[in-house]
């Protein structure tokens, strides 16, 4: 059940999609569809995105207040979770709204990953095609006629690690960063930045180079469009009044 929902909701419209993008690239080039596929779902992904952030930076405006509640009702937790629950209307934030962001972003990442894992390319796969999507003429397995998509590209797969380390860099200097708060949420938010910088591009370079090219460009493209979406997200706020109680 769950395995049908996801190839009829995620997999098979992303596969369509990518199918038809390179109908209309020139010479069908199998790594240009996957970067257009990739920004495309970025860009409609972005208003998820930017409700996440400034859900995170209002959360940090009224953190003290938060901190004043827990200890005027310490011990009255029911107390303290209405005043909250109050306080959170009034600044107008809902708490999980970064939760639903990650659970919309997961089947459709994941969907990006296996799609660019299991296709091939080399022949279509008829069987997930829908009747309305345009077929390439041609479809090419070289990126820019210089790379295979479907084999290993070390060069491709530094590439991969090091976006991922600037785009993890720029989101730690913006809405990702630590309030600077003494604390056990602060330190974890310290630890998880430390990992995100340093660790998570030493293993997005291993995933690209052990799995072809074409995930390293979907890294890639994914890291740029994210490193785009921290900027743009920074000039919305620039531009609104956050609460200031």
């Amino acid at each position: 059940m769950i395995s049908y929902l996801f190839h009829t909701f995620f997999y098979n419209p992303i596969y369509n999609a990518l199918v038809a993008i390179m109908a209309i690239v020139p010479g069908g080039d199998v790594g240009i569809a996957v970067i257009i596929l990739t920004i495309i779902i970025r860009v409609i992904l972005l208003p998820f995105f930017l409700s996440a952030a400034r859900t995170q930076r209002t959360m940090k405006v009224i953190e003290p207040k938060i901190k004043e509640l827990k200890e005027r009702h310490k011990g009255d937790k029911e107390k303290e979770a209405l005043e909250t629950l109050a306080l959170y209307r009034e600044a107008r934030v809902n708490p999980f709204a970064s939760i639903l962001t990650v659970l919309i972003q997961i089947p459709v990442l994941l969907a990006l990953f296996w799609v660019f894992h299991y296709e091939t390319f080399v022949t279509l796969n008829m069987e997930r095609l829908y009747a309305l999507t345009p077929l390439p003429q041609t479809t090419s397995l070289l990126f820019l006629g210089l790379i295979s998509v479907a084999g290993k590209s070390m060069m491709l797969s530094l590439l991969a690690g090091v976006s991922q380390f600037f785009q993890a860099h720029v989101a730690l200097s913006g809405t990702m960063k630590p309030s600077g708060t003494p604390g056990m949420q602060n330190d974890f938010q310290k630890i998880m930045g430390l990992q995100l910088k340093y660790v998570f591009p030493f293993l997005i370079g291993t995933i690209a180079y052990t799995t072809s090219s074409a995930i390293a460009l979907y890294f890639i493209a994914t890291n740029i469009m994210g490193t785009l979406q921290e900027w743009y997200v920074r000039r919305v706020f620039e531009k609104e009044e956050l609460p200031s109680r």
